[in-house]
């Protein structure tokens, strides 16, 4: 099993368990049942993945007399060596194949004669630990530990925020040697191929989606790659992303043409979906609410009567995870706050034509907001 380590300021790692640990304690938990992912990252510097094997963090809630525990199969040990254990006054206990260590979970949980009665566990955590922690601990109550941890996770300090502008810049650079891929001629696949190399080339550690939606797939919001041929006049949808070293993802989709759109209402349509990206950009400021951000984004689609093209949410939260808390949605009434980073990518899909969309990540700030991407937003016509 991979773990990935990123390297943190112990300072920082040791502000995030006690504020989870307080929000813990807030919630009326007992503790927190962290398993391998992007939660257990973001308060260890360090996550996995899960699999027969239990890796777990133990955080007791603020006021229990308890340490922070990671338990971890001795196998995995050395895998979470860079995690500064001893400056975060974390333990670390281990185990061998024929212990159990959803028992050792629940003794730890029971030192000092306390017994707990909630917990909150990973979101990602797998059934398979669910239902043997709830065997451990019958009387304990479970709940999902997303609700306290996306209060901390949504708004980026210093260091994330930083992390999040040279993504951007990365994804940016990639999109800008579109013209080196992008061709008639060729297959969305050996597009999508050369466009994977780049995304590595230009500073991220991996590519972790590619999609390139040319013609008729371009109305497919989440349309891959596919052996179709891009034809001259098609308009192509290129949505591109991955993480950089520090663990945090870019986003970004821009929308092409091989040279002049086939299609005749290209550019009006496309106009209308400018300005509602725009619009919505610059509604974005603190206090505003996150479904405040998506009406401003579908009201300029709808007034133009494509409204029942726009078939998705105007974006999402973006950090250690791609999708991620808050998200831009009908329905979201949460406040916006300086450090929340989201994308804004409203579409207009007309199925069997042709599709667009525009998307950039933004951060926002004390007054206002602030964009990570910046490559040309207007429908970018290639050489054919």
């Amino acid at each position: 099993m991979a773990t990935v380590s990123l390297k943190q300021d112990p300072s920082v790692l040791s502000a995030r368990l006690e504020r989870a640990a307080e929000t813990a304690a807030n919630a009326d938990l007992d503790a927190l049942l962290v398993s391998p992912g992007s939660d257990l990252r973001y308060l260890v510097g360090a996550g996995g993945e899960s699999f027969e094997r239990l890796s777990c963090l133990v955080l007791p809630a603020a006021g229990r007399d308890a340490a922070p525990t990671l338990v971890l199969p001795k196998l995995e040990e050395l895998g979470y060596a860079d995690v500064p254990a001893e400056a975060l006054g974390i333990e670390v206990v281990t185990w061998v194949d024929g212990q159990s260590p959803h028992e050792i979970v629940a003794d730890l949980l029971r030192r000092g004669g306390a017994t707990p009665a909630r917990l909150a566990v990973a979101d990602v955590m797998p059934a398979l630990h669910v239902l043997q922690l709830r065997d451990a601990l019958p009387g304990a109550e479970q709940v999902l530990a997303g609700s306290v941890l996306r209060e901390l996770r949504m708004r980026k300090d210093a260091a994330e925020i930083e992390a999040l502008r040279k993504a951007g810049a990365a994804i940016d650079r990639v999109h800008a040697r579109m013209a080196e891929f992008l061709k008639a001629g060729r297959t969305e696949a050996e597009i999508g191929a050369d466009i994977t190399e780049a995304i590595v080339a230009e500073g991220h550690t991996e590519a972790e989606f590619v999609i390139v939606g040319s013609g008729p797939n371009g109305a497919s919001p989440h349309h891959a790659l596919s052996d179709r041929v891009v034809e001259k006049g098609d308009v192509v949808v290129v949505d591109i992303g991955g993480p950089i070293a520090e663990g945090y993802n870019s986003d970004c989709t821009r929308t092409y043409a091989v040279g002049e759109p086939a299609q005749t209402d290209v550019r009006e349509t496309y106009a209308v979906l400018e300005a509602a990206q725009r619009a919505a950009v610059e509604a974005v400021r603190p206090g505003a609410t996150a479904e405040s951000i998506d009406a401003a984004a579908r009201e300029p689609i709808a007034a133009a009567g494509f409204g029942d093209y726009f078939v998705h949410r105007t974006g999402h939260g973006i950090g250690l995870d791609v999708h991620e808390e808050p998200y831009i949605v009908g329905g979201n009434a949460i406040p916006l706050e300086p450090g929340m980073a989201f994308s804004i990518e409203p579409g207009i899909y007309q199925p069997g034509r042709w599709g667009a969309r525009i998307e950039d990540i933004v951060i926002v700030t004390e007054d206002g907001v602030e964009s990570v991407n910046n490559q040309p937003h207007e429908l970018v016509v290639l050489p054919e």
